[in-house]
Order: C-alpha cells, then sequence, then structure tokens
C-alpha cells in the first residue's frame, strides 16, 4: 500500500476524532463509516497507481497465417550413357590341326612294345589333317615330351590336304638302360608352331 495515502487517512481520521470531542453538541460520527470511506479512497488511489503503471498488453494478432511457401524438388532421372564399342581385333585362330582316331593311331609297335637296350626302331601313326590347311612343304613332326630316345622324324613326302589322314614316322633307338619308356610328338607348320593333338611310342626296354 502506498504509504502517503496511508498517512493521510489516518490523519483525517484523527481530526475527526479531536473535533467530536470539543463540541458535544455536534452529532457522534460513525468511527467504522470513516474508517470504510477512507479504505475506499485508498483502494480508489492504489487501483488508479496501478492502472497506470500496467503496461498495456501487446495487441495479439488474430487469424491464420498462411502455409509458408516451399520450392517443389524436382528429382530428374538420369539418363543412360551411351558405351562406347573399343573395336577389338578377334585373335587370329590357326588354319592346323591334327586328330586320330585311338583305334588306328598306331600302325605298329603298339604300346609296351619290349625292345632290347640300343635296338634302332621306327615308329608310324597315322593321324588326320582336321584343319583348314594342306600340310605341305615345311611341316614336319617334333618332339614334345617324355624321352626323346634320339628320335629323327621323317619328313613329309606329300601334301596333306584338310580331312586326309597320313602315317608319319620317327626313327628312334632304344635307351641302354632298361626300364620303360614314352616318347611324345607333335606337327608343327613351316613357321615351326607346333599344333593338334600329341600322339607317342611306350617301349620296354629288357
Amino acid at each position: 500500500m502506498n504509504h502517503k495515502l496511508r498517512n493521510t487517512a489516518i490523519l483525517g481520521i484523527i481530526l475527526l476524532s479531536a473535533c467530536g470531542s470539543v463540541t458535544s453538541s455536534t452529532p457522534t460520527l460513525d468511527i467504522n463509516a470513516i474508517y470504510t470511506a477512507a479504505a475506499q479512497t485508498v483502494i480508489v488511489e492504489l487501483t488508479q497507481t496501478a492502472s497506470a503503471s500496467s503496461p498495456t498488453p501487446e495487441a495479439t494478432a488474430t487469424g491464420s497465417l498462411p502455409p509458408p511457401t516451399t520450392t517443389p524438388i524436382i528429382t530428374s532421372t538420369p539418363q543412360p550413357q551411351p558405351t562406347l564399342l573399343v573395336g577389338v581385333s578377334p585373335t587370329q585362330v590357326s588354319c592346323d590341326n591334327l586328330s586320330f582316331d585311338p583305334l588306328t593311331v598306331d600302325v605298329n609297335i603298339p604300346d609296351g612294345t619290349q625292345m632290347s637296350p640300343g635296338q634302332d626302331f621306327i615308329k608310324t601313326w597315322r593321324i588326320r589333317n582336321t584343319g583348314t590347311c594342306p600340310w605341305g612343304a615345311g611341316y614336319g613332326l617334333v618332339f614334345g615330351y617324355g624321352t626323346k630316345m634320339d628320335g629323327q622324324p621323317v619328313a613329309f613326302t606329300v601334301t596333306v590336304n584338310p580331312g586326309e589322314e597320313v602315317e608319319v614316322s620317327v626313327h628312334f633307338k632304344a635307351p641302354n638302360n632298361p626300364g620303360e619308356y614314352l616318347s611324345s610328338w607333335r606337327v608343327a607348320n613351316a613357321a615351326g608352331s607346333p599344333f593338334g593333338k600329341f600322339f607317342y611310342v611306350k617301349i620296354s626296354v629288357r
């Protein structure tokens, strides 16, 4: 409560009381009414003071705000990139090839034939030209693997066309030491490149 207003009200009450005690003919004042009036005056003053000091509330905006504007996200579908084809030269396929029938490949000296130490012999095979080039000058037999046994191939004496069979031979000399020996051979073209299946001779030295 404001101290100034309170003191003023109390002072008024005291003065009114003093006046009542000097003149007996003056009507008696109602002390409760005086207190009530003074209290109402103080309340009015306090209300006015509070109204003056209270901040004016800010106006509240009414109504709903429009939704925020959003920029649509555009997703682009990636386009397939063209594949660049690099020219590749096909691997050159040799026109040379050979094959044989396992039942007729050995013309003589079947596998396991017994030989004496150092014995000379000629082994002959029957093979077929399954390529597309003829076997002519420069074609011949070459050693593949096993024991060479001093093998000396016999030169081709005829041209072997594709699809034809031919008998080819090698001169051998049996090893001096007893044992089982195998010598494997192939055909090579004029450039010295071997091709086709291996064919072999297998002997037993006793």
